[in-house]
């Protein structure tokens, strides 16, 4: 493995990550706003804790206030806030106990109280009141996690089976102002699929859900289906919205990063969708096609990718466009990839993605492993553990989908 390219790679998206970070964000919008009455604050997601925080020191003091965060992602006590921890990405227990701690926390509020709420990825499973038993709610999520759909077709069926999502918390706050502040994972930064949109209006239709259904071939009772048919709420007039933050925003950051350490940076997309093994076979064809040149390159994309699992394996869709990467650039010296996701998590694995070069082929060959079949059995973590290619970084306090980066380097060229 080239170390040197990899240090680079990696000491870029840490510094694309920092920038992301939501404290200041949050201040930069909370500050100077003014209260009139009683202020509440709700924080869900994977950067509910710093995103709380940061919110408390600008704040009048608060009347209550509940942070709602995934496992392991907190940080201890904030002043005034309760914080809990729950299941992702799919709700468990703690989801729904969470959801219930938070309505009964704004029930009876009057027009003059302010609910403050701080939303993140991740929102979608760590915040819920299911209107189906959760076992079976858990299998929906299931079933739309394995079957390659996108996260706003994933968060159409999600909200439709919830009593907090498609704005129907910001209904249970009325008459309540709620302010609204925004880290967004959702490409386009659509509002209502961001969290699955629990306090703006809901911009999708019953149809676009029961589309999603016939299109991925889910196995939904009828109980289900006319849970989906049924309206959602398509105006609310007590709530403002602020977003601070985006994958634009990672990749800028991460273009600058790149010049920082004397990389010629290019944009590839800042939308970065469909099957993961196709966009890491393309990111790595656009790397060959400038390798060669004799000068530092980098090429950036950002974005979201999904994985249809079919195999048996272990891995995250940031691992696994990574690992399809390493096929095309098989013996090109001074040429790397990493793809990372912001939040620090990348599928059900201690992983947030992982980094490839041209002697990740062949260490993996060394040692066994071939890397089209454990594409096919979706055991990338197993194997980029094999070459030394995991890329851990533990939660980072963001969550503004994933970032990818490839490096060009000249063999004659040291390292900055």
């Amino acid at each position: 493995m080239d170390e040197a390219l990899r240090g680079d790679a990696e000491a870029i998206v840490r510094q694309a990550i920092a920038a992301c970070l939501p404290t200041q964000g949050v201040v930069r919008t909370l500050k100077g706003m003014r209260f009139a009455g009683r202020v509440y604050v709700v924080a869900v997601g994977k950067a509910a804790w710093p995103m709380a925080q940061a919110a408390v020191t600008v704040l009048p003091p608060v009347s209550g206030g509940l942070v709602i965060t995934k496992h392991g992602h907190s940080q201890g006590p904030i002043a005034g806030l309760t914080v809990r921890e729950a299941g992702h990405p799919v709700p468990d227990a703690a989801s729904l106990a969470a959801a219930d701690e938070a309505l009964a926390m704004v029930e009876g509020l009057t027009a003059g109280d302010t609910v403050v709420f701080l939303l993140s990825g991740g929102a979608s499973a760590l915040f819920e009141k299911p209107l189906v038993p959760l076992a079976q709610l858990q299998d929906v999520t299931g079933q739309l996690l394995a079957c390659g759909a996108d996260i706003r077709q994933v968060n159409i069926i999600r909200k439709r089976l919830s009593a907090v999502k498609a704005g129907r918390f910001a209904l249970a706050c009325q008459p309540a102002r709620v302010v609204n502040v925004i880290l967004s994972d959702v490409l386009g930064d659509e509002l209502d699929a961001i969290g699955s949109g629990p306090t703006v209006p809901d911009a999708t239709t019953a149809g676009q859900a029961l589309d999603i259904v016939a299109r991925f071939g889910l196995r939904l009772p009828a109980s289900l289906l006319d849970l989906l048919a049924r309206p959602t709420p398509a105006r609310l007039d007590n709530v403002e919205s602020h977003v601070i933050g985006s994958v634009g925003l990672l990749c800028q950051a991460a273009l600058e990063a790149c010049a920082r350490r004397g990389y010629q940076p290019t944009l590839v997309t800042d939308r970065l969708s469909g099957p993961a093994d196709q966009a890491g076979l393309d990111m790595a064809r656009r790397l060959r096609q400038v390798q060669g040149t004799g000068r530092r390159l980098a090429l950036v994309a950002g974005g979201e990718t999904v994985v249809t699992l079919t195999g048996q394996g272990l891995g995250g869709r940031n691992q696994h466009l990574a690992l399809a990467a390493c096929q095309k650039l098989s013996g090109l010296d001074g040429v790397g990839l990493i793809s990372v996701g912001s939040d620090g998590t990348d599928g059900p694995t201690d992983a947030a993605g992982g980094y490839v070069d041209g002697r990740t082929a062949d260490l993996l060959a060394a040692a066994g492993w071939d890397a089209a079949a454990a594409l096919r059995d979706d055991d990338s973590y197993h194997a980029l553990a094999m070459t030394g290619g995991l890329v851990i970084t533990g939660p980072t306090g963001t969550n503004v989908n994933d970032i990818v980066v490839g490096l060009v380097r000249p063999a004659d060229d040291g390292a900055i």
